[in-house]
C-alpha cells in the first residue's frame, strides 16, 4: 500500500464523506441498496466480496488514521478506484456523530440481483435453508445469519415483513455473514414456503408447540427451517400447513430467543442434511 492512495479528511463537513455522516441516526439501510459496514472483520469480507465481483461492492472506505498500518492487507484488496479516506479521532467522531472506537467503516452497495425464484432455482440438489418470517430485531437478524453460515446453510430467505439485513448493527452481529451467504427478502411467508415446497423442500416450522421433537426430524436432501418473531411466533397459517418442530426444554420457560433457537435447530437439521 502506498501513502498516495490515502486521502486525509480534516473537517467533518467534507462532502466526500457525506455518506458516513451521523450514521447512528441516519443509517443507510434501504437507500439505493447502500449500507454501512463497520469493523475489521466485516471490512475484510466486503473487500473479498468486491474482489470476487459478488453481490456487494465497496464505494469508499473511512478509517481512523492510526488504524491504517494494521489494515494494509485489507486496503490492498480493494481496487484502486475505491477511495480510502483517513481521519484523526476527533474528526472521525465528528463525522459519524459519536465516538467510534473501532475506527473502521466502509460504504457498500448491493448490486443488482435476480428475484427470489432465481435464487431458489440455483440452490443445490442437497440444501438446507433458513427462512425468517417477521424478524424485526436487528441483533436477532445478524445472529440468524451467523448461525446459518456456521451450519452450512445454502441461503437465508426472508419474507417481506422482515427488517433489512443490511442494517449496520445486523451486519456487525453477523460477523459479516450477511455479505457471504445468499439471501433474498420478498414475498409473504406462505408464498415463500409454497415456492420451496414446490422445489422439493421438507419444511419444518419451529414453535414451542411443535408436533415433532427437533431430534426426531427425518433426514432429507432438501430441508427448510422456518422461524418467526419472538412473542407472536409463526402464524397459524404456516404452522398448520407444514411440519412443525419444537426444541424440548425445562419447564417454566415459554420459548427461546429466536437467535438461540435457530442455532440449535440448524445444528440438528444440518446433521441430518449432511452439512456437518
Amino acid at each position: 500500500m502506498t501513502s498516495e492512495r490515502l486521502i486525509e479528511i480534516t473537517h467533518p463537513g467534507d462532502p466526500r464523506i457525506a455518506g458516513f455522516r451521523n450514521i447512528r441516526e441516519r443509517d443507510l439501510t434501504g437507500r439505493e441498496n447502500r449500507f454501512i459496514a463497520e469493523g475489521t472483520v466485516v471490512l475484510r469480507l466486503l473487500a473479498g466480496a468486491h474482489a470476487a465481483a459478488g453481490d456487494f461492492l465497496a464505494e469508499k472506505v473511512l478509517l481512523l488514521k492510526n488504524r491504517v498500518a494494521g489494515l494494509s492487507d485489507i486496503i490492498d484488496t480493494f481496487p484502486s478506484d475505491v477511495p480510502i479516506y483517513i481521519a484523526e479521532a476527533e474528526v472521525l467522531d465528528g463525522i459519524v456523530g459519536f465516538h467510534l472506537h473501532r475506527g473502521v467503516l466502509a460504504l457498500g452497495r448491493r448490486t443488482a440481483e435476480d428475484g427470489m425464484s432465481g435464487l431458489l432455482d440455483r440452490l443445490p440438489k442437497q440444501a438446507l435453508v433458513l427462512v425468517g418470517c417477521g424478524i424485526s430485531n436487528h441483533d436477532n437478524m445478524g445472529s440468524m445469519f451467523r448461525n446459518a453460515a456456521a451450519f452450512g446453510a445454502a441461503a437465508v430467505l426472508l419474507d417481506e415483513s422482515c427488517c433489512d439485513p443490511l442494517y449496520r448493527k445486523a451486519l456487525r452481529v453477523s460477523v459479516g455473514s450477511i455479505l457471504t451467504l445468499p439471501y433474498r427478502r420478498q414475498s409473504s411467508g406462505v408464498q415463500l414456503l409454497a415456492a420451496l415446497a414446490g422445489r422439493g423442500f421438507a419444511i419444518w416450522s419451529l414453535s414451542p408447540r411443535g408436533a415433532v421433537d427437533i431430534r426426531d426430524v427425518p433426514a432429507s436432501e432438501r430441508m427448510a427451517l422456518v422461524v418467526g418473531t419472538e412473542g407472536d411466533g409463526l402464524p397459524e397459517s404456516i404452522l398448520s400447513a407444514f411440519g412443525s418442530v419444537r426444541i424440548p426444554q425445562a419447564p417454566g420457560l415459554d420459548s427461546l430467543n429466536v437467535a438461540t433457537a435457530s442455532g440449535i435447530a440448524l445444528f440438528e437439521m444440518a446433521a441430518r442434511n449432511g452439512r456437518i
